[in-house]
């Protein structure tokens, strides 16, 4: 089965859960923003819903108050800066929401390839 980047979080969610993969997300997600010093401390057992309103809640807290320490943890996860800026930043909570995706998509690729390889 070759990597198939989503094109949702729900897809996103769904391949985790087939591949039994979701706690390893939920791992790498802490992992990642552990690294970047702004913990988020998702527990195991969430929902997924619940995951994607999350990391969209701190994704959202880290642009409007401490943006220095969102572009560290854009850098950290190591999201695509081109896919940044092709988003449209006039609505800061659209904005939250496809970034949640681009990191989650990340986080994802990284499990994956890490779970086959």
């Amino acid at each position: 089965m070759s990597y198939l980047p989503p094109i949702s979080i729900d897809s996103l969610i769904e391949q985790a859960e087939e591949q039994h993969l979701y706690f390893k997300l939920i791992e790498q997600t802490n992992k990642d923003f552990a690294l970047a010093n702004e913990n988020i401390d998702i527990p195991l057992d969430i929902f997924p819903f619940e995951l994607k309103l999350l990391v969209q809640e701190k994704i959202l807290k880290l642009i409007n108050y401490k943006f220095a320490e969102y572009l560290n943890l854009l850098y950290i996860i190591d999201v695509s800066e081109e896919q940044i800026k092709k988003l449209d930043g006039s609505d800061v909570f659209k904005l939250s929401e496809d970034v949640t995706f681009l990191i989650l998509k990340r986080e994802w690729q990284k499990v994956w390839f890490r779970n086959k390889y």
